[in-house]
């Protein structure tokens, strides 16, 4: 007596989508953008899916950045952390002090910058209000020319 294991895959829907998913990651992205396409044309709610499949599950990526682990502009958005490069040590001493230096530098500029634009824009808010009161008081101080009485009033 021999027992025998089916080794059929079971078909269905799930089945038949991973199928089309493999058979268009083998072709690549052009295969992938030519069947949002033609979904778009022939039936735009397949179209929208395929394209929100593709935007979610990645099919967009360069596979030459996501595959890099050196690169660190790129891996630090693909693991979703943010270590800032910017304050790590570069291991040379009179580097680190200039880009130190130069970072404080920028910082106070921006600082100063920011709130130049302030001011600017409290100046011009000024500026404005003191416009519209100007104008409100003019119109204030205009006599009122008398409406002729209606027709019966007395």
């Amino acid at each position: 007596m021999s027992y025998a294991t089916s080794t059929a895959v079971p078909s269905g829907p799930t089945n038949i989508f991973r199928r089309a998913e493999g058979w268009l990651d083998q072709r690549g992205k052009l295969a992938w953008i030519a069947a949002m396409v033609l979904g778009f044309i022939f039936v735009w709610p397949v179209g929208l899916a395929l394209l929100a499949y593709m935007i979610f599950a990645g099919k967009f990526r360069s596979s030459s950045y996501s595959d890099r682990k050196d690169d660190t502009m790129f891996c630090r958005h693909r693991h979703h952390h943010h270590d800032h490069a910017a304050f790590r040590s570069s291991g040379n001493t009179a580097f680190d002090a200039y880009k130190a230096e130069t970072l404080k530098r920028l910082e106070t500029e921006q600082e100063a910058f920011e709130s130049f634009l302030q001011r600017l824009r409290e100046a011009k808010d000024k500026q404005e209000f003191d416009s519209f009161m100007d104008e409100r008081a003019r119109r204030a101080a205009e006599p009122k020319a008398e409406e002729p009485a209606a027709p019966g009033a007395y």
